[in-house]
């Protein structure tokens, strides 16, 4: 019998400005990392856009938030339907590191093999505040719960709903 990977769902801030946050799929490794980079798998659970597979060239995602889920939820005041932003890629190593710009800060995403399991770690550095803080790990937490249901054929909740409801549990975990 094969023991589930335990792991606890939630963000964690190993820095002050830098948050990671770890979720376990089903592989192959290969299909995950499609979900890293392709643009019409990644934009089902997170942002299009097409992603070179060359270190220092640009790229542009954007977040169409609310059809990520049916119903998408009930979206709080101030987002809008589209958010574009300007990223570089740093690191594209197949498929186990992806890392490219963010903002003021980055991304990476590292791949692990578990049996039949992937150990997805995400680590976001370079936030500037607990409020970005704490809509980025309610950000990561849904997106990457959007993920584990796609690549296991079920559903999430509403994407809205469930950022809303994490949100406020963050603030409640994270100093």
């Amino acid at each position: 019998m094969i023991k589930p990977i335990q792991h606890d769902p939630y963000g964690k801030l190993v820095e002050p400005a830098t948050l990671v946050i770890e979720r376990v799929l089903p592989g192959p490794i290969e299909r995950v990392w499609q979900y890293l980079t392709n643009s019409r798998l990644r934009s089902q659970w997170l942002a299009s856009g097409d992603m070179p597979a060359t270190v220092d060239k640009e790229f542009e995602l954007t977040w169409r938030n609310d059809e990520l889920t049916q119903p998408p939820g009930n979206k709080p005041e101030g987002f809008g339907t589209e958010h574009r932003m300007q990223s570089r890629i740093l690191t594209f190593d197949a498929p186990r590191k992806l890392c490219f710009t963010w903002g003021g800060g980055d991304v990476c995403f590292d791949l692990a093999e578990k049996g039949s399991m992937v150990v997805l770690t995400v680590t976001h550095r370079g936030l500037p505040d607990r409020n970005m803080t704490l809509m980025v790990g309610a950000g990561w937490h849904m997106h990457l719960d959007i993920l584990l249901a796609r690549v296991s054929g079920t559903t999430s909740e509403p994407f809205w709903d469930g950022w809303v409801r994490l949100k406020n549990e963050y603030d409640q975990r994270l100093p």
